[in-house]
C-alpha cells in the first residue's frame, strides 16, 4: 500500500520523574526533513530522535514539538552550593577584620549572596534514553497509521483515475482505423479534384496512403501509455516509498497522451485527448502527496 506523507501522531509519558509529550506532523517534502522543537535539556537526543523517525518516514517535513506536561521535581529543587558558601564566608570575615567591625558573620547573611543556592538542572546523564524513546515511538506509530489511512484513500482515487485514463485510452483505440478510412478517402477526394478527372497511378495513390497512414499512425503511442498504465498500477499495489516513481510515470503518460492528440486529426479522438490531460493533471495533484 502507498502512504501520504501527511499525518499527525501524539503520545505522553513518563520521564526522569516528570511526563512530557510529543507531537509529530508531517506534510509534503521532496526529501525527508526533519524540525524538532524540545526543551533544551533534551536537545542532546535529536540524533537518535531523528535516526529513529527516519527509520519509517522516507519523505515529507517532519515537525517534532515535545514539552513537558509535568515537570521533573528535581528541576525546581534549590542545592546548595557548599563551595560558595565557604568562599563568601571567608570573604565576609576578611572584610569584617579589615574594616574593624564587630559581630558574626551569620548564615542567614550568607545565605542571601549570589549562587550559595541555585536551582537544580538535571544533566544528560539524568534523562533515560528508552523514556523518550517510548514516547516517540508511540507518537510515530500514530504518524504512520494516519498516512496509511490517507495513503489507503490516495490509492483509490489514483485507480479511479488510471481508469479513466484507461477507458478513454479504448476508445482512442476504437477510433484509429477509422480515422485511417476517412483520412484515406479525404486524400483519394482531393487528389480527384486536383487531377480534374484525370486517373493518379495506383502506385502513387498507394503511396501517398502509405506515408500519411505512417504520419498518422498512433499505435506505439496508444501501447507505450498502456505499458506506463500497468507499471502505474503496479506501483501503487506494490506500495512503498513510490512518490518519486509515480511523478515519473505521470510525466511519461503526458507525454505519450500529448503525441496522440499532435498525430490525431480527428475531433472525437481529440476529445479523449483532453479528457485524458485532465486526469493525468488530478493525477499528478495526488501523486505530490504520496512518499
Amino acid at each position: 500500500m502507498i502512504r501520504s506523507m501527511t499525518g499527525f501522531g501524539s503520545a505522553e509519558g513518563p520521564l526522569a520523574g516528570g511526563r512530557f509529550q510529543v507531537d509529530l506532523k508531517s506534510v509534503n517534502h521532496r526529501h525527508f526533513n526533519l524540525q524538532l522543537k524540545a526543551p533544551s535539556e533534551l536537545s542532546a537526543f535529536e540524533q537518535p530522535i531523528r535516526d529513529r523517525l527516519r527509520g519509517r518516514i522516507d519523505r515529507g517535513h517532519v515537525t517534532l514539538a515535545a514539552r513537558w506536561v509535568e515537570e521533573p521535581a528535581r528541576q525546581n529543587a534549590m542545592e546548595l552550593n557548599i563551595d560558595r558558601a565557604r568562599e563568601v564566608y571567608e570573604a565576609l570575615r576578611s572584610l569584617k577584620r579589615k574594616l574593624g567591625m564587630e559581630g558574626n558573620v551569620s548564615l542567614d547573611l550568607v545565605a542571601r549572596q549570589a549562587d550559595v543556592f541555585v536551582q537544580s538542572t538535571p544533566d544528560e546523564s539524568s534523562y533515560e534514553w528508552e523514556e523518550i524513546e517510548a514516547v516517540v515511538d508511540a507518537a510515530l506509530t500514530k504518524l504512520v497509521a494516519a498516512r496509511d489511512r490517507e495513503g489507503a484513500a490516495l490509492m483509490k482515487e489514483l485507480s479511479l483515475r488510471f481508469g479513466g485514463i484507461a477507458k478513454r485510452l479504448a476508445h482512442v483505440e476504437s477510433l484509429a482505423p477509422k480515422r485511417m478510412v476517412k483520412e484515406r478517402d479525404r486524400l483519394q477526394t482531393a487528389v480527384a479534384a486536383i487531377m480534374n478527372g484525370q486517373t493518379l497511378p495506383e502506385e502513387r495513390l498507394a503511396q501517398e496512403i502509405a506515408l500519411l497512414a505512417d504520419k498518422l499512425d498512433i499505435s506505439e503511442e496508444t501501447v507505450r501509455l498502456r505499458a506506463h498504465l500497468r507499471a502505474a498500477r503496479d506501483t501503487i499495489e506494490t506500495g512503498g516509498p513510490v512518490g518519486k516513481q509515480l511523478t515519473f510515470l505521470a510525466q511519461e503518460m503526458l507525454r505519450e497522451i500529448n503525441t496522440i492528440g499532435s498525430k490525431a486529426n480527428d475531433s472525437d479522438i481529440a476529445h479523449d485527448v483532453v479528457a485524458m490531460k485532465g486526469e493525468i493533471e488530478k493525477i499528478r495533484e495526488q501523486v505530490e502527496n504520496v512518499e
